[in-house]
């Protein structure tokens, strides 16, 4: 179950392949997460030196948060994945034109893990199509509700 979802995403890009990665974070990260404090609506993933970060994932320090670690709701974030794995996604970067997209940050065996997306960018017009396939299902569930009450 996804505990922070980015919507943004699924509507900006076609989604290809997904992958789970794990998140380098300190402990008040972690907790704030849990609550549903974190926005990874604005966040995206880059390359660097053969390793994935993420970057501008913006995470809600808790009032309760240490005293003695100055907190930074938008630091950059290392994401954990296999060699092999992070080696073929950056060749589907390269190669085919692909941009990583962060979807959603879940718990899985009490630790965070962000699901990632390799995807390619819509253009305008598969959006406004998309939109209106969207605004004519759910005009089909309304007149369906009004045919069932009559």
């Amino acid at each position: 179950m996804a505990l922070i979802q980015n919507k943004k995403a699924r509507f900006d890009y076609t989604i290809e392949d997904k992958y789970e990665a794990g998140l380098v974070l300190q402990g008040w990260e972690v907790k704030s997460i849990r609550e549903g404090r974190a926005q990874i609506t604005e966040a995206h993933i880059f390359v660097r030196e053969g390793e994935l970060f993420l970057l501008n994932a913006q995470v809600v320090p808790l009032g309760t948060a240490s005293t003695h670690e100055k907190p930074q709701p938008t630091r950059t974030r290392k994401l954990l994945m296999h060699k092999k794995e992070i080696m073929r996604i950056i060749g589907l970067i390269e190669r085919a034109g692909y941009t990583l997209v962060p979807l959603d940050m879940h718990f899985k065996g009490g630790k965070v893990k962000l699901t990632i997306g390799l995807a390619k960018g819509k253009r305008k017009f598969e959006k406004r199509a998309e939109e209106s396939k969207r605004d004519w299902k759910r005009e089909q569930q309304r007149l369906m509700k009004k045919k069932m009450r009559n």
